[in-house]
């Protein structure tokens, strides 16, 4: 598998990016393509380590020494179809999961590991390049028909699983264009649109229906879903967490996900960028420490803003894995992420007390303190707060990504669907909920989580579907056994 000793004579690479004083200037990807050769030697590091832990990382269980093994050999045709095998959108994941395959990676344990997200995207773009991605309507339908609501990457899977399995599968989207957070929660720079439409005019070459600007259970009754054989729910999880402090109606304190959202409008074109959520001439700060927090730095920095600041209440993580924290496990080690290399202060154990306003009451300001955390054995940690460490910071716009609490409840209200203990929609290992013909997929059923969690369970939610429509189904699951690769 591989080359023998490519691990030893060829070192990492990763993609090249545009300088940030250049790539700050738009919204445009600005990463730049790697020559085949250094792919090929990419691919030929990928070691013969006899069980690939990379499979285990990997939540769609994604073939990734076979397809790096492909590469290596110049390949990519094979490569491609090994990778759409387990993957519907390597598209997507290429360029925005966390690769926790790569965590996993044996050869990460004595050296930096197989640059595997990086071999996948060029895989599905060398594809796209080579005209290799074409429809693929099924031969025979079977009369079934299926309603999918919501439209990110959950529902975008089980529409093509679906669909692949001969039912006639309807997408619902209460926005404008469809894609979910793909389009609405990530930034252009981290993956451009048109990135999204050219997969969704396969999609829709394929069969697909795509119903944009339908909420279902506000502007679509919930009992038009009757005429449907399954309905398979894909909403995400959208409760956005508050931050309930005094000055938390300040004009000024803003959710994460209006700011990126309002600004993934704009740069499609449909408005300008409201003063309201422009962060020019502002003093930003983000709160909360994730990806979605990241986003809201490069977001900042592109509008020009005037200081960028991010707060995490956890303690700054160490730059190697702990004793408590052992590979192949995913490593909560400090990330320094694009957006963060474009600029940006970033604080640890640091607590919000209060949003500070002026009598107009507009955001002028907030309150923190430093905080410990104290952990006992068998307890949960507690946080203390430091005396003496109280500060106030200038800031006239206060970004909340705090994440999320769980999906809505129009949905699981109207249709008498049952919650679990976290407030998720409940469904089964078989991804079915107490209404038979119900299913359910994705951060509605998981909660939070990435989009390669998102795709995996859109996957496999549709094999249940078509197993319960049908009696049996020929959709795989994740399992190498079930892969028609050869």
């Amino acid at each position: 598998m591989g080359q023998l000793r490519g691990f030893l004579e060829y070192d990492r690479a990763e993609e090249d990016k545009e300088k940030v004083e250049d790539r700050v200037k738009n919204y445009q990807e600005f990463t730049k393509s790697p020559s085949t050769e250094e792919l090929n030697k990419q691919g030929g590091r990928c070691m013969d380590c006899g069980i690939p832990f990379c499979h285990s990382g990997c939540p769609l269980g994604n073939l990734i020494p076979d397809f790096n093994h492909a590469v290596y050999r110049n390949e990519w045709q094979k490569a491609l179809k090994i990778l759409h095998a387990t993957n519907n959108f390597p598209e997507f994941t290429g360029r925005l999961c966390p690769a926790p395959c790569e965590s996993a990676c044996v050869l990460g344990i004595i050296e930096p590991p197989v640059s595997i997200e990086m071999i996948e995207k060029y895989i599905v773009e060398r594809g796209f390049q080579e005209g290799w991605i074409q429809p693929e309507p099924p031969k025979h339908r079977t009369g079934k028909t299926v309603a999918v609501i919501g439209s990110g990457p959950a529902g975008l899977a089980a529409a093509q699983q679906l669909n692949r399995a001969g039912h006639q599968v309807t997408v619902f989207e209460r926005d404008a264009k469809v894609g979910g957070l793909l389009r609405y929660g990530i930034p252009d720079f981290k993956m451009e649109k048109h990135v999204i439409d050219r997969r969704l005019h396969i999609m829709e070459e394929e069969g697909i229906t795509f119903q944009t600007n339908t909420e279902v259970g506000k502007n679509y009754e919930s009992e038009k879903l009757k005429k449907f054989d399954a309905i398979v729910l894909c909403g995400g999880a959208t409760q956005r967490r508050n931050l309930p402090i005094p000055g938390s109606d300040s004009e000024g304190v803003i959710q994460a996900m209006e700011f990126l959202k309002h600004n993934n409008e704009a740069v499609d074109g449909l408005h300008e960028v409201a003063e309201r959520l422009s962060a020019k001439g502002k003093n930003v700060i983000v709160i909360g420490g994730g990806d979605t927090g990241s986003d809201c730095v490069g977001t900042s920095n592109r509008h020009g803003a005037k200081s960028v600041t991010n707060f995490e209440i956890l303690p700054m993580p160490s730059e190697a894995r702990t004793n408590e924290n052992p590979w192949p496990y995913w490593p909560f080690t400090l990330k320094t992420s694009s957006s963060h290399e474009e600029g940006v202060e970033r604080n640890w154990s640091i607590q919000t007390k209060e949003f500070v306003k002026d009598e107009e009451g507009k955001l002028k300001g907030l309150k923190t303190v430093q905080v410990e955390w104290e952990r006992r054995p068998g307890q949960r940690p507690e946080i203390k707060e430091i005396e003496g460490s109280e500060k106030e910071w200038p800031c006239e716009m206060a970004l909340l990504s705090l994440g999320f609490t769980g999906p809505e409840k129009t949905l699981s209200e109207q249709l008498g669907l049952e919650l679990d203990p976290r407030t998720n929609i409940k469904g089964g290992k078989n991804y079915q909920t107490n209404v038979r013909n119900v299913f359910v997929a994705g951060d509605m059923r998981r909660g939070q989580s990435l989009i390669v969690w998102a795709i995996s369970e859109g996957r496999e939610a549709a094999h249940h579907v078509d197993k319960f429509l049908m009696g049996s189904s020929k959709l795989p699951i994740k399992g190498p056994g079930d892969l028609p690769i050869a």
